[in-house]
Parts: C-alpha cells; structure tokens; sequence
C-alpha cells in the first residue's frame, strides 16, 4: 500500500502534473522523525544526499528566507548576507517558522510557501536527478525529480550559498 498524504505542497505538485512519490517517515513516540532518514532512503534507492533541506533564517533588514540545499551542505553565512546585502542574518527560532512557513519543523518544504518568504536555491539542488522535499506534514516527504522542482522554483534567487571543503 502506498502512502499518501494531502498538503498544499501535493496540491500543487498535482495542479503542475508533477509526478511525486510519497515516503512515509516514522515518527519516534515523540512525535520527531527518525534520525536514520538515510538508511529509510537507501532502502527505497534513494541517495540520501538528495534530501532538500529547507533551511529558514532572517536578516536584519530583509525578513525571512528559506535556503533550500541539498547534499548536507552547511549555509554559508557570509555568502548570504552578501547575496541579502545584510550585516546580519541568524536562524529562525523553533516557534518561529511554523509563524513564517506554515508548516512545521521537520516538514518546511521549498515550495508552496506563503508570499512574503523570500527562497534561495543553492546549485547542489541540481546535482540530484531525484530529490527529496518535506511535504508540508510531518512524517511524509516527497520524491520528485530535480528538473520538476527547479521548474518551481526558477523566479527564485539560485546560487553557491553553501561552505566548500576546503
């Protein structure tokens, strides 16, 4: 049996005829997702890497962003204040992005988004033919392909936003 799921993420995924596959993510009895999402995506031949972490923060003067990246990068916190013309930028708080995003910690996808949240697109993204994104409800992601997110988000501000190895 597959899972579905219903959100505003799958709503539009559906509306745009993306094909999408639903990933059931157990929670602990804390209502967390599990830690080994790597091996829960291995195990569906998924490179674990793929997963598109929504990453959402506020300058000082420019509000909230969500930095979608892929591949466990770390933000580059001097490449976004640069690229926001920022002095200063720090996380969104727990309560916060709930506020901000409308969806929970845990569930924040790139896409579906209320208006006024700018999204940065990091380039590692498109290294993935297949990504994973949250759904907008904790417990379920998404699996689609790269081309069919970056289409959604080609107005979006795209760039190396991440550290490199150095």
């Amino acid at each position: 049996m597959t899972a579905t799921v219903q959100s505003a993420v799958t709503d539009l995924l559906q509306q745009r005829n993306i094909d999408f596959n639903v990933i059931q993510i157990p929670l602990s009895e804390d209502k967390k997702p599990i830690r080994s999402l790597e091996e829960l995506l291995s195990a569906q031949g998924l490179q674990p890497q793929s997963v598109v972490r929504s990453v959402v923060f506020k300058g000082e003067n420019s509000g909230f962003s969500l930095l979608a990246v892929a591949g466990g990068g770390r933000a580059d916190w001097a490449l976004l204040r640069a690229h926001l013309s920022e002095r200063k930028c720090r996380m969104a708080e727990y309560d916060e992005v709930p506020e901000v995003t409308g969806y929970v910690v845990g569930a924040v996808p790139p896409i579906a988004l209320p208006e006024g949240i700018r999204v940065l697109v990091d380039h590692s993204v498109a290294e993935y033919e297949t990504v994973v994104i949250g759904s907008g409800v904790l417990g379920y992601a998404l699996a689609l392909r790269s081309a069919d997110l970056l289409g959604l988000l080609q107005d979006k501000d795209h760039g190396s936003f991440v550290k490199t190895e150095a």
